[in-house]
């Protein structure tokens, strides 16, 4: 079958049929040890099958895929090749199959936009899900004016964002420097001309303690940031890193960046300093455990699983059943805490360190280079 006649699907696509619940299949026919690294996980309906593609190819029928044929199959693989020749292999065996176009590079660009409740100051809440990253970051937006928290690389996805709401960004902030992806805040901030935000702490290498080439505007617990008729207010949080922060709007909202999760919080072992910024770590869980409200909605920057999801799909939850719920949040003893990360310590991509040192501007990498280091999904919680 000629690729020009070959059904293909938009992975921005395939994730909004996915995230709607559509009943659909995903063959994956990397390489097993590539799929193990990072695969399509959205959706409540999603059945998901890995075989590579030499095997499919080779097979005198397609029984032993075990596909069901009666619902379509997305065929994905590295970069949109490979899925084209099961794609055509299955469709000349009646199956109803569909090449991702661009495959697991492509999927891990799609954003996902989940509009959540506006709050007395904000007119617009909109959490962006970064699907193949399991990434957040959020459009805020007052009186026309928006301030982008966390975003990716991508820009040209928030510039989009921004004019459907037609509104005008006025700041952009990371809550910490990231260490899983290429931020997009310093391009975005020179784009549109608005100030970057970054607590100071975090403007340093945590390896060798070289200054980053950022310029920024400092973000110290209890700054705030001004637009439209609304505030953030930022409460520094260390731990994850030395600098990170939650930022909080109308004593409603928490976006705790990497600090705090649904079901975990940020490890503190990145930078190679486990004990005592896990340390640090408890002290900033037990400052927000005696000062935040129970009905404050935490807004994390990250998610591991389906199971962080609302049942509107968005990735959220109340501050009371976090610190119920969530099993490191819980932990009333700072023994039994530091004990329970101890116990859960496990390696991190050999990539963080350059991902985190290309935020910092303290090496350059092309968009091929990032694509590589940014490839499958965050390991930025305690597992």
């Amino acid at each position: 079958m000629p690729d020009s006649t070959l059904p293909q699907i938009p992975p921005q696509e395939l994730a909004e049929r996915l995230d709607r619940g559509e009943s659909l299949q995903v063959l994956d026919v990397r390489a097993p040890d590539k799929v193990e690294r990072g695969h399509v996980t959205i959706g409540s309906e999603l059945a998901f099958h890995a075989h590579p593609s030499s095997q499919i190819l080779a097979l005198p029928d397609v029984s032993a895929l075990h596909l069901d044929p009666a619902r379509p199959i997305a065929v994905i693989c590295g970069h949109g090749n490979s899925s084209k020749k099961a794609t055509a292999f299955l469709r000349e065996r009646g199956l109803e199959a569909y090449s991702v176009i661009g495959g697991m590079a492509a999927w891990e660009s799609v954003y996902v936009a989940r509009p959540l409740s506006a709050t007395p100051s904000l007119s617009h809440v909109v959490q962006l899900d970064r699907v193949g990253k399991g990434a957040l970051s959020y459009v805020l937006v007052s009186d026309g004016d928006a301030v982008v928290v966390d975003p990716g690389r991508h820009v040209e996805r928030y510039d989009a964002l921004l004019a459907e709401l037609r509104a005008t960004p006025a700041a952009v902030v990371d809550t910490h420097i990231h260490a899983d992806y290429i931020s997009g805040a310093r391009a975005a901030a020179a784009r549109w001309q608005v100030p970057y935000f970054l607590h100071p702490d975090d403007a340093v290498s945590p390896y060798d303690q070289r200054s980053g080439t950022l310029t920024f505007q400092p973000l110290g617990d209890g700054d705030t940031i001004a637009f439209g008729r609304a505030t953030l207010r930022a409460a520094h949080v260390p731990g994850h890193t030395l600098g990170s922060v939650a930022l909080l709007a109308d004593d409603g909202l928490a976006l705790t960046g990497d600090f705090l999760f649904v079901q975990s919080v940020g490890r503190p072992d990145l930078a190679g300093k486990s004990e005592s910024w896990a340390r640090l770590l408890w002290r900033s869980l037990e400052r927000v455990r005696q000062t935040w409200p129970g009905e404050l909605l935490i807004l994390p920057a990250h998610y591991a699983a389906e199971g962080e999801r609302r049942a509107d799909r968005a990735v959220a939850a109340r501050f009371d059943v976090i610190t119920a719920t969530n099993a490191a949040a819980a932990i009333q003893d700072e023994r039994v805490f530091l004990q329970w990360i101890a116990d859960r310590q496990t390696s991190f991509p050999d990539a963080y360190r350059t991902i985190k040192e290309a935020n910092l501007g303290l090496v350059q990498i092309s968009d091929a280079d990032a694509e590589v280091l940014e490839s499958g999904p965050n390991q930025c919680a305690i597992a």
